[in-house]
């Protein structure tokens, strides 16, 4: 299930990053003023070692490390040529982010021994509104945590009806978490920790009417940040398949060696799915694309579906084998299939639904958000 906690499981990534071990030394630069993280924390001994941290490319980098004192205070300070994202680390269980810059002159405090969830940040209104996305993230985490023990639970049972209402109340959690998190990122259009969200806490490819919007507004608030950039450098290859613009046509042989363009499907619903007989993922989920296939195919549904096998036999064997009634294409080559370098597919399995007139409206909707959709578009079903 945890394919389904998106923007939760990035965050959660971005905490459990490992820091760079390099020298405690601040970045060279030519501002002065630089930043102060001055902290209180209770159930902290004396002694106790904190360390602050800037987020790189790919890990945080040490920019400071202090030691808390008998009254469990501390400082840590530094330079910063731009805002960024920062971490106040005591140990993996326990680290906050903060968006610091030359200026800033922050105070923090919170219980050292549950600091993610106890900790306050005064003195800066961008370290205040990573505050307020941590909490969202974290209360979406918790109840998906319990979920997935739910999950467990089911499917060691083998019940399949708690499974699909399990599945159901996570993607209702992270709809929700989305749209708090979209909340927060609209009223605060001029903040960089809103671009630094966009560009990395939201999936850019299934939010790009919303990401792209914002993106235009970070262009003119925000013209030198480095998220600003980062985000233009990921909408910018999503243009020809963003929800809203009609789907790149795909024409590639079917099994009987005759080409099928994806555009002969006009006038239905169409879900282009992408998969390969050696994906276990695309496998398991077959016995429910199937489902949905017999309950709308004869209401206005069509799926056409694009493997990225390289074997023709291994191909028409898992058809044969998992009953795969609708249309079925491929070029038989892999990872480099001219549809899936069309459509940037990166991972399988990976869907699109597309409207009677061809338009995307939207991805990777599976299981129950898939059948809620199609329902929702379908008259009669």
């Amino acid at each position: 299930m945890k394919h389904n906690m998106k923007s939760i499981l990035l965050f959660g990534a971005l905490l459990g990053m490992v820091n760079a071990c390099n020298k405690a030394t601040p970045p060279s630069s030519s501002t002065s003023g630089g930043y102060e993280v001055s902290g209180e924390l209770t159930n902290a001994p004396a002694g106790t070692k904190v360390y602050l941290a800037e987020l790189g490319e790919n890990q945080f980098l040490t920019r400071d490390t202090a030691t808390v004192d008998d009254k469990g205070r501390f400082t840590l300070k530094g330079t910063a040529p731009e805002a960024s994202v920062y971490q106040v680390k005591l140990n993996d269980a326990n680290q906050v982010l903060l968006m610091l810059s030359n200026g800033s002159n922050i105070q923090l405090s919170g219980d050292a021994q549950k600091l993610g969830t106890s900790y306050s940040v005064q003195g800066s209104k961008d370290s205040e509104l990573m505050q307020q996305l941590t909490r969202i993230m974290q209360s979406s985490k918790t109840a998906m945590s319990k979920l997935e023990q739910r999950y467990e639970q089911a499917a060691q049972s083998g019940k399949t009806d708690s499974l699909q209402k399990i599945q159901a109340t996570a993607f209702a959690i992270q709809a929700q978490n989305t749209k708090a998190t979209k909340q927060l990122v609209r009223q605060n259009p001029n903040s960089v920790v809103s671009a630094f969200v966009v560009g990395n806490l939201l999936n850019p490819d299934e939010e790009f009417t919303f990401a792209d919007s914002m993106a235009t507004q970070f262009r003119k608030n925000l013209p030198d940040s480095r998220y600003t950039k980062i985000l233009a450098a990921k909408l910018d290859p999503l243009r020809s398949t963003a929800v809203g613009v009609v789907a790149p046509e795909i024409k590639l042989a079917s099994p009987d060696g005759k080409e099928v363009a994806l555009s002969s499907l006009r006038g239905k619903y169409v879900l282009v799915d992408f998969w390969a007989s050696w994906c276990r993922p695309c496998r398991q989920e077959n016995p429910n694309v199937v489902r949905m296939y017999n309950k709308f195919k004869d209401k206005g549904f069509a799926i056409y579906s694009v493997s990225f096998d390289q074997d023709r036999d291994k191909w028409l064997k898992a058809i044969e084998s998992d009953k795969l009634s609708w249309t079925q294409v491929s070029d038989l080559k892999g990872w480099e299939s001219a549809a899936g370098q069309t459509y940037g597919v990166k991972a399988i399995p990976q869907t699109v639904l597309l409207d009677p007139q061809g338009r995307i409206i939207a991805k990777n909707l599976r299981g129950p958000e898939l059948e809620a959709k199609l329902a929702s578009l379908i008259p009669g079903a």
